[in-house]
């Protein structure tokens, strides 16, 4: 499949969400970053469970929010990684330094090796790599349908 530098999708129900999430993650390569943003339940998680299905590496994909980090190895050898970030408890602290969190938090994994998937990290990760994934997920009022808007920053 062809990248596609941008896209919109509407997503009535969460396997529809989890099935763009496993499209979109198709095209990851190491050292790639996505951003993800929405407000809370608008499907954040579940989209990045859909990513970590097509890379194909261990679960359970759970929101990080209270360990901010998760590392999901690679079931097949020499394919990347995934580490699930969970930005929200420093959205509050506007010159947290991204890069020192993830050392401090000894993941064993080289950002490089792998693809990071940051949750709440609009405006604070895109400075961990040069190709990144931008998705915005948003929900209607007083309706589960979504939509998904995503940009390659660079394609």
């Amino acid at each position: 499949m062809a990248e596609q530098s941008a896209g919109t999708a509407e997503l009535p129900t969460a396997e529809d969400t989890k099935a763009l999430g496993a499209k979109l993650g198709a095209l990851l390569r190491a050292g790639d970053v996505v951003v993800l943003s929405g407000p809370l339940g608008a499907g954040k998680t579940v989209l990045a469970k859909g990513i970590a299905e097509a890379m194909d590496v261990d679960g359970p994909v759970t929101s990080p929010t209270f360990v901010l980090a998760r590392v999901h190895r690679a079931r097949r050898s020499g394919a990347p990684a995934m580490i699930h970030v969970d930005m929200y408890r420093l959205l509050d602290h506007a010159g947290a330094d991204l890069l020192g969190e993830l050392d401090s938090l000894d993941l064993d994994t080289d950002l490089a090796d792998a693809v990071v998937v940051v949750e709440w990290g609009e405006g604070l990760v895109e400075r961990l790599s040069d190709r990144h994934l931008d998705i915005r997920l948003e929900r209607a009022a007083e309706t589960e349908v979504r939509t998904a808007i995503w940009r390659w920053s660079r394609p």
